[in-house]
This record gives C-alpha cells, structure tokens and sequence, in this order.
C-alpha cells in the first residue's frame, strides 16, 4: 500500500501531500483529467465527489460536489491557472455557496499538483495547498482537511489498480 506523507507548515500556512504511486506519470495525469475518475478518489469517504464541470486548462473551471452520508452537498471550485500535462497543474481551490458561487466566507488556497517518475514504475504525486495566512489553514484543518486529503489519496489505489 502506498503511503500518505502530510506536512503541515503553520507559519508558512502550507500544507504539504505526497504520495508514490505504481503507475506511469501519464496514468497518474487521468486521476485529474478525467472528470469521472476524479470524481472517484477527490471526495473523501464518505462524501463522495460529483464533478458537474471539467474545463481543464487555463483560464478553465472545475465545478463538484460532495455529498455527505445524510444526503447534505458540499460545493466547491477551481479556478485553473496553468496545466502542463502530465507534469503539473495549478489551481485556485475554493468552497463554493449552494449556487455554485465562490463562498468569501471560507478560505482558499493555491493548489499545486507536480507528477514526476521515480523510476520506470512509480511515480511520485505531491499536491501543495497554499493559504493565506495561517488562521484560513487552521480552519480547513479544523474541518477534517488532513483526514479527508488523506482517505481521497488511500482511494487512488484502487483506481489505479483497475487500470
């Protein structure tokens, strides 16, 4: 099984996933590419995504959902910045209101997400998550981020596995 690394940086209102995967950087690419497999592993158990818009390139949005075991959504967006598949992506990574608009209440970080070979079966998957300053950090860790980032990456291997 492949292991989660979580970095926590208050200070710097960084926080810091990392994963090795065994699967080509190419492979590792459609986990985010494709709006039906990101669907499977972005959602946490158990809020499962629901990807109601895919535009991934720059300029781009990226709209979903995640519905929780009571029936109760979670809105969310990105806004992306720059895609260099199957390399790197950058988005603007935010909560959003009941109408899909971006929720000012909530914080919102900058996402980073870098896929590079290990060796010729593995491949390393980091997503680097910027805020604003530490309190904005401090309340999406208070609302489950680090356990829920890290039951989305456990999902992974099951997706990879089927190929």
């Amino acid at each position: 099984m492949s292991t989660v690394d979580i970095t926590k940086d208050l200070p710097n209102a960084t926080l810091v996933v990392s994963s090795v995967f065994s699967a080509s950087p190419e492979r590792v690419w459609r986990l985010w590419a494709d709006p039906r497999q990101l669907e499977r592993w972005w959602g946490p158990d158990p809020y499962p995504a629901t990807v109601v818009d895919h535009d991934l390139r720059p300029g781009g949005h990226v709209a979903y959902h995640m519905t929780g075991p009571e029936g109760d959504q979670h809105k969310g967006y990105w806004r992306v910045i720059e895609v260099e598949p199957p390399r790197r992506l950058v988005f603007e990574d935010g909560f959003a209101d009941d109408s899909g608009a971006p929720n000012d209440d909530l914080p919102v970080s900058r996402a980073e997400v870098t896929i590079e070979a290990v060796d010729d079966t593995r491949t390393r998957m980091t997503l680097t998550s910027v805020y604003d300053t530490t309190a904005a950090l401090e309340v999406v860790l208070g609302m489950g981020m680090e356990e829920g980032i890290r039951t989305a990456f456990e999902q992974i291997l099951g997706l990879l596995a089927e190929g």
